[in-house]
């Protein structure tokens, strides 16, 4: 298996019309802007490092994009702790919770040492590592600006990885080509206009400081004194820089086309200068957290290497082709599935659990909020790309014991893994610290590893993951000895979280879940030749069932209201996942029916998240209502939105990715199906005449 997954064979295509075209199936959305917009900026990158730009290609107007998806270059490795003098720790901001008449520590935000929430939240942060721009003159002299660019002609190839970028100053031609080479952390770009031979075109380049300040304020720009910038090599045509912020430190390298001149203009920013004899110009400028190589690749190889990486990715997995289907909806629905592909492969495809908005820029400060990790990277496996989710899983192995000791601290067995987590695998404190979804996760990971490899190296390699995820869950069930049952919570705060932790207890999605998982992690036991565990057997065979009122699935148990108080019928609509993200082996599927009914007709869809649509299709798949599936999937909502670019949006949340990787998921499932589907093409599509689906290279869902 590659990088990806396998090529699909001849065999594999299902569907009329032979094998897809999978050149066509993508350039045909290959998105194409005239005009600038601040929430349609176009990004390049190989999954674990991103470069997002402005129409030029670069980074030229900054201040005009941070209104709407701002201009950052981000990496994995690229994180930054601002100075501690105060020593802060978890074990100041540990806030007592009576649970069941025990005192739990749980790293909950409150008004208590405040200043030690906030360092230990914002630390550390994910860094914007530089910002690279043109600096264009007018005929006199002054700077160009935005309304200054005209013409504007902006091309994505998503099948190459290249972004070309075309637009006029003055009548002046300007050509852009910029693409991110696959396998080392390097934007390429050549630039073509008679401005470079005028004297009136140079490359600026500015390195930031960190910034815990959250959100798009991911790079300080006032600090000048607080890092350093020192150039440690210089040759022809190349300069080397070492980056130095506090503890932290990367380096730079930046390699021109000959007869350029770099200088320093300011603290921290400088300007590369092209030959005036030519009107090309090509440069390379390269990130790593390890001095960079002697030789580093030209313009030309990154893009030749570029060109074969996006071909591979294209041509190996999945694809969709929904070019027959003669509903409206369909080719809209074909453009979010391939660009959601584009935007994941080139930010989410590493070695950590993705960040909600990826790559682009930070959200929480660039933690991981885990319960979200199955959006992000479920779909990789039902696409026949399981090394884009398995790659995340060493690290859950490596801060294992770090997550292992905090859940000691709390009174609990095994591996609780926290809602809001950096790469070192600290918790950051959270008002969300009593979610409990993201439990099951690892175990649902491990899972789709063994379906795919069904050897037991698969099962010795993440049986750790697995038990140790088991052993928290089976350890947090309360056992009510006066009902003779095992209840989650209170406290629990539950994917719907509109309902305050304090009262809460028995939410519908989590307690299918915790069955689901625990019964899954007696099933590798098995597999391994181990004895089944009796008090996981407990707790499944004594769980608490399904809260279900007037013949409908409620919230939770706590919450008997869900159906006659309309505050209760809004963000997720998370008792549906029971049976859609899950198999659901103990739901009701004509109470769920009815359910779905009443979320489609009744939710404030107004107030949910993106990944929100693809869970209701998968629930109505699976419950053989193929139509509800496709109007949940394309349902027109502001939270529903997929820019040109991609990107799913909605207000407080420019870019949201768990929609994109939902909704990846669920076109899969209702292709390829899921465990007991029905036998025929496509069940999860309807079968009206209209939807005349070609797939191939997709896996079933459990």
């Amino acid at each position: 298996m590659g990088a990806y997954g396998a090529p699909p064979t001849g065999a594999d295509t299902h569907g009329a019309g032979g094998r897809i075209d999978r050149e066509g199936l993508v350039r045909r959305h290959n998105p194409v802007i005239h005009k600038a917009d601040a929430l349609v900026p176009f990004s390049v990158g190989n999954g674990e490092f991103c470069f997002t730009a402005d129409i030029t290609g670069l980074q030229t107007f900054p201040d005009f994009y941070s209104t709407g998806i701002p201009l950052f270059i981000q990496s994995n490795w690229g994180w930054h702790t601002l100075p501690n003098p105060n020593n802060y720790k978890l074990e100041d901001v540990l806030v007592e919770t009576d649970v069941h008449g025990r005192k739990v520590k749980l790293a909950s935000i409150g008004d208590v040492k405040l200043e030690a929430n906030q360092w230990l939240r914002g630390n550390p942060h994910r860094l914007g590592l530089a910002r690279v721009g043109l600096e264009l003159e007018k005929r006199d002299g002054s700077s160009v600006d935005l309304n200054d660019c005209k013409d504007i002609e902006q091309k994505l190839d998503m099948y190459s990885g290249i972004l070309t970028s075309r637009f006029t100053v003055e009548g002046q031609a300007v050509q852009v080509e910029t693409c991110c080479h696959p396998t080392v952390d390097v934007i390429a770009v050549r630039i073509k206009s008679a401005l470079i031979s005028a004297n009136r075109l140079a490359v600026k380049i500015g390195f930031p400081y960190g910034s815990t300040g959250g959100g798009k304020d991911t790079e300080d720009w006032h600090s000048p004194q607080a890092h350093k910038t020192a150039i440690i090599g210089k040759a022809e045509n190349r300069t080397d820089f070492k980056r130095t912020l506090d503890n932290d430190l990367h380096y730079v390298s930046i390699a021109h086309s000959a007869g350029g001149k770099l200088s320093e203009t300011s603290r921290h920013h400088y300007e590369l200068s092209p030959d005036k004899s030519g009107e090309s110009f090509e440069f390379i400028i390269a990130f790593s957290p390890d001095p960079l190589i002697a030789k580093l690749p030209s313009v030309a190889e990154s893009q030749t290497l570029c060109k074969g990486h996006w071909k591979d990715f294209w041509n190996t997995g999945g694809a969709i082709d929904l070019s027959a289907c003669t509903d409206p909806r369909a080719n809209e629905l074909e453009r979010r599935i391939v660009m959601s592909q584009y935007l994941i492969a080139i930010q989410e495809c590493g070695t950590l659990p993705p960040q909600e908005s990826g790559l682009t820029f930070n959200s929480w400060y660039g933690k991981f909020h885990l319960e979200m990790h199955w959006w992000h990277g479920v779909h990789f496996a039902l696409w026949g790309r399981l090394p884009g989710l398995e790659r995340t899983l060493p690290w859950y192995q490596s801060v294992l014991p770090r997550v292992r000791k905090e859940t000691k601290l709390q009174g609990y067995r095994g591996a609780r893994w926290p809602k809001m987590i950096g790469p070192d695998g600290r918790t950051g404190p959270t008002g969300a610290v009593f979610l409990i979804w993201q439990q099951p996760h690892p175990i649902y990971y491990a899972e789709l590893c063994y379906r795919e490899h069904k050897d037991r190296e698969c099962l010795e390699k993440y049986s750790d993951i697995v038990f140790e995820s088991a052993e928290f869950m089976a350890s947090y069930a309360w056992w009510e000895k006066d009902n003779k049952r095992y209840t989650l919570g209170p406290p629990v705060l539950p994917a719907q979280e509109n309902f305050h932790y304090l009262d809460t207890f028995n939410p519908t999605y989590e307690l299918e879940y915790w069955r689901w998982g625990l019964k899954t992690a007696q099933q590798w036991r098995t597999r391994l030749g181990l004895d089944r565990d009796k008090k996981w057997d407990h707790v499944i065979k004594h769980l608490s069932k399904l809260p279900v009122k007037d013949g409908l699935y409620l919230a939770a148990e706590s919450v008997p209201h869900t159906w006659t108080d309309s505050t209760c019928q809004r963000d997720h609509p998370s008792m549906l996942a029971a049976c859609g993200v899950l198999p659901g082996a103990t739901v009701d599927r004509e109470v769920m029916s009815r359910t779905l009914d009443r979320v489609m007709k009744n939710w404030n869809w107004q107030k949910t998240w993106g990944w929100d649509f693809p869970m209701t299709a998968m629930t109505a798949a699976r419950l053989r209502r193929p139509e509800v599936a496709i109007d949940a999937l394309m349902m027109e909502a502001d939270r529903n939105l997929y820019l040109p670019n991609g990107h799913n949006h909605r207000k407080g949340m420019i870019v949201y990715l768990p929609a994109n990787g939902g909704l990846l998921s669920a076109v899969a499932m209702m292709a390829a199906g899921w465990d007991g589907a029905p036998k025929r093409e496509a069940p999860g599509f309807p079968d009206n005449g209209k939807w005349k689906i070609r797939w191939e290279g997709l896996k079933p869902m459990p």
